[in-house]
């Protein structure tokens, strides 16, 4: 299984120097687009996106998230973000539709 990270040029290179694969985009429409194909490829297991991109991209996440259990859709804060507190319980609540 592949690991893809998607984001802005300074997120996406630190994984691609590690030997992750990356698609640098710069509009959170262009993330989109981007992640609607990696869900669809059989060889990608976990796509890591920017919240620099994720933020804008919140319902749509949510939607791929739900839709299909693999590959994985994981958020991360991008170079320079605020630490932020997730609650996951809303999250998975809002995922599951519960």
């Amino acid at each position: 299984m592949k690991v893809v990270a998607v984001g802005g040029k300074a997120f996406v290179t630190g994984f691609v120097l590690s030997g992750v694969g990356g698609e640098y985009v710069s509009s959170p429409a262009e993330a989109l687009s981007r992640i609607q194909k990696l869900v669809t490829d059989p060889q990608v297991g976990l796509i890591m996106v920017s919240d620099e991109v994720s933020k804008a991209l919140d319902a749509e996440l949510r939607s791929l998230k739900a839709q299909r259990p693999t590959p994985l859709i994981y958020e991360l804060p991008g170079p320079g973000s605020k630490k932020e507190k997730v609650d996951y319980r809303v999250m998975l609540r809002s995922i599951l539709g519960v």
